[in-house]
């Protein structure tokens, strides 16, 4: 769809019941969501991180904000923190050099100039919740949102979709998995047996379609810890497997 075509608004949090979750189950939103993950899903079956892949000038932007976002992380330390084991507040620092310069960060892309609010909140809000410092897949989700942008705006079509798996996805959990890990970020609702990782699902998804066909890595195969640690920097799944044991493991 061309820019030109488009309408912009800074978007807001609207989904408060369960009559707005299915308003917007029938929305033409939630199909071009669900459609443009699908699609990403598709592009990375049977491939490993490591697939050589096409980086246009806008994913290779991408990858420059992403890094700029963990240059933020570095520079800000946690503080100490005798009140709680989870959320050190630290990361409201963090969250407030990300919101303050989210929409100078985005001119580094040719976005449209009334697009720039939009796209930016997007990305604002892919970090966690400042107030509860905690994280989600609900901003796990507005990065995907961030990411359909792009794509409504032009500036990254099919071509794409495998290096923004592999590459800029991949990329973003590498920052995420540091901010959870520096500022003991709460996980936002978490559902024990509904999901593996109490921050992630996408990483899931992603890493199942990655592993379809493999010769010698089964569902079984989790339980491996050999497996798992040589295979988790190739593969989303084992490395949210191994995220996942080296969380618990620090916890008890």
């Amino acid at each position: 769809m061309a820019a030109t075509t488009l309408t912009f608004m800074v978007p807001k949090r609207q989904i408060l019941t369960k009559d707005d979750l299915e308003k917007f189950r029938e929305s033409d939103a939630y199909n071009d969501y669900v459609g443009f993950t699908e699609r990403l899903n598709n592009s990375v079956k049977g491939l490993s991180l490591s697939t050589e892949c096409f980086i246009s000038p806008t994913l290779s932007k991408m990858l420059e904000l992403l890094d700029k976002a963990n240059t933020y992380c570095e520079e800000i330390p946690p503080v100490q923190n005798e009140k709680s084991r989870f959320g050190n507040p630290a990361f409201k620092v963090f969250y407030s050099r990300i919101a303050n310069n989210a929409e100078e960060l985005h001119e580094i892309f040719s976005l449209p100039p009334e697009a720039v609010k939009e796209v930016s909140r997007y990305f604002m809000e892919s970090w966690g919740d400042q107030k509860r410092i905690d994280y989600g897949t609900g901003h796990e989700a507005n990065f995907i949102a961030w990411l359909l942008c792009f794509e409504k705006l032009g500036l990254i079509g099919p071509d794409d979709y495998t290096s923004i798996v592999l590459r800029v996805f991949q990329k973003y959990i590498d920052v995420m998995r540091n901010l959870q890990f520096k500022y003991w970020l709460e996980p936002a609702g978490a559902h024990g047996g509904w999901g593996l990782d109490d921050y992630h699902f996408l990483p899931f998804m992603f890493g199942s379609a990655q592993l379809i066909g493999h010769k010698y890595i089964k569902p079984k195969s989790i339980h491996d810890k050999d497996v798992v640690d040589e295979f988790s920097k190739e593969y989303m799944y084992l490395a949210c497997i191994k995220f996942i044991n080296s969380v618990y493991t620090k916890q008890t």
